[in-house]
């Protein structure tokens, strides 16, 4: 394949509504793209999505478009546990998406359920920076040892900084041949990141990027100081640890889908060898995508 792209970070939904920390967070009507969020109104979608449903159908319509064979689709507390979806989603798709479960790690009685979803799942999501600091408990430690028995791969992030990196390292130790995908380029935006890029020095630990473009949103297209830190996690960990995710659909409210990457490729800074293992090869090899489609580019009406 002479161009392969994968999003090793993305989200989708039918419906958004749920409670995080007593607070509601749900689609308001009659625009469904804006969402109640920790008490305000939040565009959650771009504004043409006006029926709420971040289905995998719009999603494979923009990845053909930018020509990504295939995405990683992660979970977040924020969207309400979306395990039923996403079944669905990877068994429609099985050559285009890797799925995410997730279990409700707040109520205290989460393992009941999680041999069963541990089983259905590829991967496992444990969105640690919503949960206490102290979030590797026995139960936690369970749950993540019945994951390496059965080679499934954690998506993870943490809290800012080197809040919880202690107890990625006492993880590490514990389950030295779980797979291991953190998050939102280790909240690269945040003073302390490179601790948690640092983890990537262990052999079955990946960063990807989920989310940069919306950390450096303030300074936007094309980034030149997440190309900076891109370059900075790399000489710190190999470029062969680290993958391109965009945080789709969240971030597309701001830039298209294609800008979230092509900052990337249009890099003078990045050889033409980092680029392929950031915004492919890495994510293919780590997920385990097998043969992917090759998507011709289509030249849009303004051309």
């Amino acid at each position: 394949m002479e161009k392969l792209i994968i999003d090793a970070h993305s989200h989708l939904w039918l419906n958004q509504d749920t409670v995080v920390n007593n607070q509601r967070i749900c689609q308001l009507e009659p625009n469904r793209s804006r969402s109640l969020f920790f008490g305000e109104e939040r565009q959650m979608l771009p504004p043409f999505m006006t029926d709420g449903q971040n289905t995998a159908e719009r999603f494979l319509s923009n990845m053909d478009y930018a020509q990504v064979a295939a995405a990683v689709v992660t979970q977040e507390f924020i969207d309400g546990i979306q395990n039923s979806y996403l079944l669905q989603v990877e068994s429609r798709y099985p050559n285009r998406f890797f799925t995410f479960g997730m279990l409700d790690y707040r109520n205290p009685d989460f393992m009941q359920n999680a041999p069963d979803v541990v089983e259905a799942f590829k991967g496992i999501k444990i969105p640690a920076a919503r949960l206490p600091q102290q979030f590797l408990t026995d139960a936690m430690l369970q749950l993540l040892q019945l994951m390496e028995k059965q080679d499934k791969i954690l998506g993870i992030e943490l809290q800012d900084g080197d809040a919880q990196v202690g107890q990625m390292e006492e993880l590490i130790q514990e389950c030295p041949n779980l797979k291991i995908a953190i998050g939102h380029f280790g909240m690269v935006t945040r003073e302390g990141w490179m601790s948690q890029i640092s983890l990537a020095r262990h052999k079955n630990v990946y960063v990807e990027s989920g989310g940069i473009t919306w950390l450096f949103n303030d300074e936007f297209y094309p980034f030149p100081s997440a190309i900076r830190a891109i370059k900075q996690a790399a000489d710190e960990v190999g470029m062969d640890k680290l993958m391109w995710g965009s945080d789709y659909p969240r971030t597309i409210t701001a830039i298209t889908y294609k800008m979230s990457y092509d900052f990337v490729e249009k890099s003078a800074d990045l050889t033409a060898d980092e680029k392929r293992m950031f915004l492919g090869q890495n994510a293919k090899q780590f997920f385990g995508f097998g043969e992917l489609p090759e998507l011709p580019y289509i030249k849009n009406m303004s051309e």
